[in-house]
């Protein structure tokens, strides 16, 4: 490939990462007890995941979840928060019922 049509490549790639992020919207919390435990999922990913999430998710799904991210992948949560951002995930995001 020559170079100008490297450059362009490159610089259509940008612009639509560019596009895709300008597109996320800022996902705010829903109030309730254990919220403040849930910012500690920032320190590793955006609370995106959350919504994703959701629709397939109830309780113990969540408890699964938490606890991957603290023995899989080292997350900075401390075992006794697990029920509470659990329970707070369950009862904001939760699985609907069918």
């Amino acid at each position: 490939m020559k170079a100008p049509v490297m450059i362009a490549a490159a610089a259509a790639l940008l612009a639509a990462a560019g596009v895709a992020r300008a597109q996320e919207s800022k996902i705010q919390l829903k109030e309730g007890p254990g919220r403040d435990k849930v910012n500690a999922c920032l320190a590793c990913h955006s609370l995106d995941y959350i919504q994703m999430n959701s629709r397939f998710l109830d309780k113990a799904g969540w408890t699964a979840e938490v606890n991957k991210m603290i023995n899989v992948f080292k997350a900075p949560i401390a075992a006794d928060d697990v029920e509470a951002i659990a329970s707070y995930l369950a009862q904001n995001y939760g699985k609907p019922p069918q």
